[in-house]
């Protein structure tokens, strides 16, 4: 089963514009412990994958370890951290997507601690 963690300034963000809503959404993110392959693949820096979920008009971004999340069996991902980074609505994506990998190319993936 893969780890969900969700960085607390985004999870403060969803529950002040999504309210009760929420909860779904936070299911949403965390029914990638069982299903870590869920999700589109956006891009990848690295070794690092940056994918996204969508909710209704909003996109949840999260980085994860692009080479187990490609090849191996989702049984044997037992130890994969999934990191909800960001989230966006449609208009601001590409945004969004550019200010992720800016942060993994200079920081890495620390620069979401």
């Amino acid at each position: 089963m893969a780890k969900v963690e969700i960085l607390d300034s985004l999870e403060k963000e969803i529950n002040k514009k999504f309210k009760d809503e929420s909860v779904k959404i936070f299911s949403l993110m965390y029914s990638l412990e069982d299903n870590p392959k869920k999700g589109k693949l956006l891009a990848h820096v690295s070794n690092i994958a940056i994918k996204e979920l969508k909710y209704e008009n909003y996109r949840f971004y999260f980085i994860t370890d692009n080479y187990r999340i490609r090849f191996m069996e989702i049984n044997d991902l037992t130890d994969l951290l999934i990191k909800f980074v960001r989230m966006s609505d449609k208009k601001a994506q590409q945004k969004t997507i550019d200010e992720i990998k800016y942060v993994l190319r200079k920081i890495g993936e620390q620069g979401f601690d």
